[in-house]
């Protein structure tokens, strides 16, 4: 019944744009680990697939059922080690029936296929459905990079820019797209498997902060802050600021859990730079933050 009802939609639309000079009608679709604020994802009407946060015999969507404060608060008083878990192919296959009827085609841009399964469920579901009207793109990011590439391909479809090369431009920037997460606690990397027993003590001890960075899909550290977190975000922006005529000055964005004041240390610094034309603020949800913990901050930008 549905397929009728979309190629129904489909002929009236296809109908629509050939008399009027209408583009197609596109449905940007990302999943929770983008991080998009809400006024980012009413401003582009973008729909978002939730990821499953897990705490003890419970289950609960990322920013729907749960928030980070309650997440952090469960953990730290009861001792629960949060889990994450990827939408299934049931779930993309209710989000992309339901713009399919109304005769949208779908692009979805996924988190990083190299760290979970969300990006090959959405395929699954997608091909039980009409080939060539849903478009899935590996981010091959996280929070703050790849609502970085979200941000990016909503404004370029707005300015009217055809979906095959909207496509073809996140594929080739992805990799030109960096990320700096300074993380305050060790403490969630630990129980995520991240640190080992023997790195987390030392690293408390010495009050170590690792720069957590995402290449090629996959996090990474290959960098490490000694002190204070306010002294480490120096380190940050300093780096940024001797590079900033390498990097693109469209947009910057920065992402936290927990850590507005030091956001808003940041974003003052670098706004101070007169470099960046556009600097979004964007709060880290309870997937991202089940793994990186309280006090954690990011950045991310594109290089020339």
């Amino acid at each position: 019944m549905i397929f009728k009802i979309y190629i129904f939609h489909k002929i009236i639309l296809d109908w629509m744009d050939a008399a009027m000079g209408m583009p197609s009608n596109i449905k940007l679709m990302v999943d929770s680990t983008s991080d998009l604020s809400k006024e980012l994802l009413e401003q582009y009407e973008i729909s978002v697939v939730p990821l499953y946060v897990i705490m003890g015999s419970q289950s609960y969507k990322d920013n729907i059922d749960i928030t980070t404060g309650e997440l952090y608060r469960r953990s730290d008083e009861e001792g629960i080690n949060p889990k994450t878990a990827a939408p299934s192919p049931a779930d993309f296959l209710h989000f992309f029936e339901q713009e399919l009827t109304e005769g949208k085609q779908i692009l979805y841009i996924s988190m990083s296929s190299k760290v979970s399964s969300t990006n090959q469920n959405a395929h699954i579901a997608a091909s039980e459905l009409p080939a060539g009207q849903i478009h899935i793109v590996d981010s091959m990011h996280l929070s703050a990079s790849y609502a970085m590439l979200v941000v990016r391909a909503a404004r370029a479809l707005e300015a009217g820019t055809s979906l095959e090369h909207v496509i073809q431009d996140i594929e080739n920037v992805r990799e030109k797209v960096n990320i700096e997460v300074l993380v305050d606690r060790l403490d969630y990397l630990y129980k995520g498997g991240r640190v080992s027993s023997l790195q987390h003590l030392i690293g408390n001890v010495l009050k170590v902060r690792p720069v957590l960075n995402i290449i090629e899909g996959e996090v990474r550290s290959i960098q490490k802050y000694r002190g204070k977190m306010e002294k480490a975000l120096d380190g940050v922006v300093q780096k940024i600021v001797t590079r900033k005529n390498e990097i693109c000055p469209n947009v910057l964005i920065i992402a936290q859990t927990f850590a507005e004041k030091m956001a808003e240390k940041l974003h003052t610094s670098l706004k101070q730079t007169n470099h960046f034309k556009d600097i979004i603020l964007i709060e880290g949800g309870c997937v991202i933050g089940s793994h990186t913990g309280p006090g954690t901050i990011a950045v991310s930008y594109i290089d020339l």
